[in-house]
């Protein structure tokens, strides 16, 4: 079951080379590539170097009420939302594109999902057809027959299902089979006694009988009908593996054949669950997490067919409320935004309803941003630079006091073997089965989820296709795919603030190069380690270098875990072990390639700083940005990234070149002595 470690979950970042000070934003205006008046003097910077270089912005940055966060990363990300904007009204504005077409296609989609009206008229309605069936199931058979005709139309009650390269045999596809069903972001929400956790827990309970009222529900059975979908969640909660656990690739890669796996899940017929889910001919499949399945097996008898079919309406309903009519949207953004996330008020239509465009139909709007947005240059600066950290890893590989000829010589090979996806598929999906309407935005997203679900099953018994793209073109995100072993930085994260070819190579290399050090690392992380060059899940370490890595990246792991971020919350060292590597390894990396620079070799300065200084100035400006505390708890309990400021200041502490950089003494704040910092990568 293999996982994209992604730069940012939900954004990302880049940077770019010459010897100037400013940079030309998108739109064509002059800006300042490091602004001293974004920096707080005040701090030392062997303080706290992320508020020393980010204060004062941070604090004259308030952060929108339809964001729970704001900073570097959502600039950029707005940039590309107004252009795709742009696309959008031109596409749903042309009354003569030929039925078919990309333009009919995105035009026709924006301008279902805008009509509010004809949305808000029909309420529920959309999904009275999906309604009916569910009342009609007769047994635990007919219900597991329903949950997998929702799969089929894009939708995932109860578990996660998909198809992809099995881990251990990366050549072929596979039936992978996961844990899901909740309501909550998390598992340790149904159980962790906090006062923070406790509430949410409880408003979850008031925003179930909310919905089962606007299904229609009295508020007598309302309560009753929330009551009994809570404990059923709560006994399949109670079976999930935590996100720590879901760490380790080898306990997630489970093999049955279809008798195997029915052995341990009696009750569950699986060869009609896969032909239910158009899936003939595959006896293999991997399944996650046996337990949760186990745990589902006992509840199709524990628990009463009634419960089973409010729990499927209430998923159903909860899932697509963002497509349908206002009072049902509102009550689920109020639950899932302003009291999990600590959001303020909803984002803007258009803007929801483009990412369900660039989620459904993306790479049909990706073609159009990349004709209109992409220039040709950046992808030849981004290989060109991607080369030199390449090759400056390979030299810190070689130099490597903790690891063994023989490993080394493996982890070379996988280095040189990265894929590097710069921009945009050399190949685009083709749409042209999907029917999109201007008038039924249910219908389109269902149309198009089922174009998905179908597009991967169908790759069952065919050669794993190595050019596909996870992310599409116009995403400011950039990761690393260990069943590819491939870095991907799309389209849309080559600009200012990270990526501008009349930027000076320290803020460049402190922006765009950490990013692709970072993606790097993430083939040698505590996950990614454990893939060889070919993808596949693989132990290509000896005992004794497999030892001396664990020591190390512990050492980073309880770095974190000692570090206190909100309230008495602790970053979880564990959870963000494999992003955390990736961040001080890509650094490092970063910075030696610098070092290669005329600017890292000479001592000139600009703006008063040298080339040194300029870089962890642009590694800090990377991470500037303000979180709503309600959405930093949550990603504390489910985020494998680390809070901005400690993604900044946490490999920094580490870095010899930064205390010399700015004579940190080993007074400040941030100091750690030299026999306490981490060196991995």
């Amino acid at each position: 079951m293999n996982f994209k470690h992604t730069l940012i979950a939900g954004a990302a970042i880049l940077g770019m080379a010459a010897c100037q000070q400013k940079g030309t934003a998108e739109g064509g205006s002059t800006v300042k590539l490091l602004d001293p008046a974004n920096m707080d003097t005040t701090v030392a910077p062997g303080d706290n170097f992320f508020q020393y270089a980010n204060g004062t912005k941070l604090r004259k940055d308030t952060i929108p009420a339809d964001q729970t966060r704001w900073g570097s990363f959502n600039e950029l990300q707005e940039n590309n939302y107004k252009a795709l904007h742009e696309l959008l009204d031109a596409a749903a504005n042309n009354k003569s594109a030929a039925a078919g077409s990309n333009d009919q296609k995105v035009g026709d989609f924006y301008r279902s999902g805008m009509d509010t009206v004809t949305i808000d008229k029909a309420g529920i309605t959309p999904l009275k057809d999906i309604m009916a069936r569910i009342d009609g199931i007769k047994d635990a058979n007919g219900m597991l027959a329903e949950i997998a005709l929702e799969h089929t139309q894009g939708a995932n009650p109860l578990f996660s299902f998909g198809v992809s390269p099995d881990d251990k045999n990366v050549t072929k596809e596979i039936c992978q089979f996961g844990q899901g069903g909740l309501g909550m972001p998390d598992r340790d929400y149904y159980f962790e006694k906090d006062e923070r956790t406790t509430k949410i827990r409880d408003a979850y309970k008031v925003y179930l009988v909310k919905m089962f009222g606007l299904m229609g529900e009295d508020s007598t059975t309302a309560k009753k009908d929330a009551a009994a979908v809570y404990a059923l969640e709560t006994s399949l909660a109670g079976a999930s593996m935590t996100r720590t656990e879901m760490r380790d690739p080898y306990k997630l890669y489970n093999k049955y054949n279809l008798d195997g796996i029915s052995k341990e899940t009696p009750g569950m017929d699986w060869k009609a669950l896969m032909q239910n889910l158009k899936v003939g001919g595959q006896d293999s499949i991997i399944v996650g997490m046996p337990k949760f399945f186990a745990e589902v097996s006992k509840q199709l008898k524990a628990t009463p067919l009634d419960v089973w079919k409010k729990y499927l309406k209430m998923s159903l309903v909860s899932d697509m409320s963002g497509f349908l009519s206002k009072d049902i949207d509102e009550v689920h953004f109020d639950f899932y935004g302003r009291t999990i996330r600590g959001q303020q008020a909803q984002r803007p239509r258009w803007k929801r309803v483009m990412n369900v465009i660039d989620g459904s139909i993306g790479e049909l709007l990706g073609q159009m941003y990349v004709d209109k947005h992409f220039k040709p240059e950046a992808k030849k600066r981004m290989q060109e630079l991607v080369n030199n950290l390449q090759s400056t890893y390979a030299e810190r590989i070689k130099r490597l006091d903790w690891m063994s000829d023989a490993t080394k010589q493996k982890a070379l090979a996988k280095l040189n073997g990265f894929t590097k996806k710069i921009g945009y598929p050399d190949k685009w999906k083709d749409y042209s089965k999907i029917e999109i309407k201007g008038n039924d935005y249910v219908k389109n997203v269902i149309a198009s989820s089922a174009w998905a679900y179908d597009y991967n099953i169908n790759k069952l018994g065919k050669p794993v296709d190595k050019t596909e793209w996870g992310m599409t073109p116009p995403t400011v995100n950039a990761y690393y795919n260990p069943a590819f072993n491939e870095i991907v930085f799309p389209a849309g994260i080559l600009q200012f603030p990270f990526f501008d070819v009349d930027a000076d190579d320290a803020v460049n290399y402190g922006g765009i190069g950490a990013v692709i050090g970072h993606e790097m690392t993430h083939g040698f992380d505590d996950q990614g380690r454990l893939y060889d060059v070919e993808g596949n899940l693989h132990n290509w370490w000896t005992p004794e270098d497999s030892m001396h890595f664990d020591q190390k990246a512990n050492m980073v792991v309880d770095q974190f875990n000692k570090m206190i971020v909100l309230d008495t919350m602790h970053a979880n060292g564990k959870l963000t072990e494999g992003e955390n590597l990736a961040d001080l390894g890509g650094l490092n990396i970063a910075y030696e390639a610098f070092k290669k620079t005329k600017q890292g070799q000479g001592t000139d300065k600009i703006d008063g700083f040298t080339g040194d200084q300029r870089f962890f100035l642009s590694w800090a400006q990377v991470w500037r940005a303000n979180t709503r505390p309600q959405e930093l708890a949550m990603r504390l309990k489910t985020d494998p990234h680390s809070p901005s400021e400690l993604r900044c200041n946490m490999p920094l502490s580490n870095m010899e070149a930064w205390y010399k950089a700015f004579n940190v003494p080993n007074t400040a704040k941030m100091f750690r002595p030299e026999n306490e910092r981490a060196r991995v990568w």
